[in-house]
């Protein structure tokens, strides 16, 4: 059967940018063509400037046209083909862009797949929870620090000239506690003021002083 109706080709299908590559490489060689001929043409065209009328000039006058028609032919093909090449050029543009577009599209539904199974784990309410149970934590930590950091019977609003009185006082109180020495001719403060309940009678100047001598 095969041999009959021919086996199906292997060969790999063409794409647009080896088609893009084939009509590039005919433009180029029309290319050469081209400058080939514009070449011969400034010949003959240089050589018909020297020439007076007659057979000889009218030869190659003619060989010139036809060089010509031949110029013209192939600078419409090569036209033609560099409007291929763009036409390729764009749907391969085209292409490439969809393409892009695709692994976007793909891209993107990866991505909120997985978002979805991400978040769909997380428990909103919990969370809430939790922030309101940190937030009553650092009230109640608040609450510690200004309760440790509170004064223990200290006025807040103290007189200072009260301040300056009181500590004069204890100044004079100093210095008459470190006074000089008791007088002879007086007894001591806790001697005169009162006298102790075993004493039956209280005690003579006189022989105070001759106990302390």
């Amino acid at each position: 059967m095969n041999r009959l109706f021919g086996s199906k080709s292997t060969a790999p299908k063409p794409t647009l940018t080896s088609a893009i590559s084939n009509v590039d490489t005919h433009i180029e060689s029309l290319d050469v063509k081209l400058a080939k001929l514009n070449a011969e043409l400034q010949t003959h065209q240089a050589r018909l400037s020297k020439m007076r009328d007659g057979p000889g000039k009218s030869a190659i006058k003619a060989k010139a046209l036809k060089i010509l028609q031949r110029r013209k032919m192939y600078e419409s093909q090569r036209d033609q083909l560099q409007q291929q090449s763009w036409n390729m050029e764009q749907a391969d543009m085209m292409t490439s862009n969809l393409k892009n577009v695709m692994t976007t599209v793909d891209a993107m539904k990866t991505t909120n797949k997985t978002l979805k199974q991400q978040y769909g784990k997380i428990n909103i309410d919990k969370i809430e929870r939790m922030q309101d149970e940190m937030a009553d934590l650092m009230e109640v930590g608040n609450e510690i620090q200004e309760s440790l950091g509170r004064a223990y019977d200290v006025p807040e609003d103290v007189d200072e000239a009260e301040l300056d009185a009181e500590l004069e006082a204890l100044g004079d109180e100093a210095e008459f506690e470190m006074g000089g020495a008791v007088g002879e001719s007086e007894l001591p403060a806790f001697m005169r003021d009162e006298v102790p309940t075993f004493v039956d009678e209280p005690p003579e100047a006189g022989k105070v002083k001759e106990a302390a001598g």
